[in-house]
């Protein structure tokens, strides 16, 4: 726990440096991209220019600054938006709790598929149910989330009249952009839980189970998808982080107001400091997911916490 955590803090500090210095590694006056995200106007007299960069402090050294913008990021405030003069921490705690949810849904509806069919395939190895699941999940990997949304928009919003094209206003609204976010990483997730399903039946304690008397069905659930989910767990923690930055595209298409549309928005519009609290964000969330997948270990598989103990 204490070296996870160290890690964790020295990875943010190093993550933030690099997040702060976005405005100036960027082509660009830092003072010019303010004036360009509010007014969008750049022809200012240097009096004024030099005004705005005194009172955002843009004239001192750069560790200073960063220091300052450190110290009000850990008290939870990270500034003004340029275009919209609200608060970035609402901004962001609003837009990551939709990303958040979405994300973890569509990634729930992936795992779940992924155990059914996996486990199946691995069952039916060799046979015709294994060789139509791997063909079928191997497909859906080329399929892009560009292509599939409007797809999906124009059978089941546009033609049957199901489901709504857009929006965020409930669990019906949840389903197409869950669903086209669900599809590439419950192909992956198949193909793990097949290979590692396959693995287990073959371990010796699953037939020392079976010599004990336990049902196929019961050796499964209690020994074989425990020890499977291993790997699973592995490329969930992969895509949850890769998907809170992730949808943009998603989100954009189905007018969802999370992470991703909004770090777009801002992007266009120059809003540096949305742009630094959105990425430092995401990057802290995929740091300490990634520290709960490697404690989680622990918790799933206990040759992996008996390893941790003798170290």
């Amino acid at each position: 726990m204490i070296r996870r955590l160290a890690v964790l803090v020295g990875t943010l500090v190093i993550a933030s440096f690099v997040v702060f210095l976005i405005p100036y590694l960027t082509p660009g006056d830092p003072v010019r991209k303010i004036l360009r995200g509010r007014v969008r106007d750049l022809n200012v007299d240097p009096v004024t220019l030099a005004n705005l960069r005194r009172s955002y402090g843009l004239d001192r050294p750069l560790l200073t600054q960063f220091w300052d913008w450190l110290v009000k990021a850990l008290r939870g405030d990270l500034g003004l938006s340029y275009t919209s003069r609200s608060p970035v921490t609402e901004m962001i705690g609003s837009a990551l709790a939709v990303t958040t949810a979405l994300a973890i849904t569509s990634l729930l509806i992936a795992l779940v598929a992924a155990l059914l069919f996996g486990s199946l395939a691995a069952v039916k190895r060799g046979r015709p149910t294994d060789t139509a699941i791997t063909s079928i999940t191997q497909g859906f990997v080329a399929i892009p989330e560009y292509w599939l949304a409007p797809v999906l928009i124009l059978i089941f919003a546009l033609q049957l009249g199901a489901l709504p094209s857009a929006g965020w206003r409930g669990p019906a609204s949840m389903v197409l952009p869950c669903l086209t976010l669900a599809l590439r990483p419950m192909s992956y997730f198949t193909q793990v839980t097949r290979a590692s399903m396959i693995d287990v039946l073959e371990s010796p304690h699953i037939t020392a189970a079976r010599a004990r008397g336990l049902t196929f069905g019961a050796t499964m659930i209690r020994h074989g998808v425990r020890n499977a989910l291993l790997p699973v767990i592995t490329l969930f923690s992969v895509w949850l982080a890769g998907l809170l930055g992730g949808s943009v595209v998603v989100e954009v298409i189905f007018s969802i107001p999370g992470m991703g549309r909004l770090l777009y928005e801002s992007v266009i519009n120059n809003d540096v400091p949305t742009i630094q609290a959105g990425v430092i964000s995401l990057v802290g969330l995929a740091v300490l997911i990634t520290t709960l997948t490697d404690l989680g270990y622990t918790l799933i598989n206990p040759t992996v916490r008996a390893a941790h103990v003798s170290a």
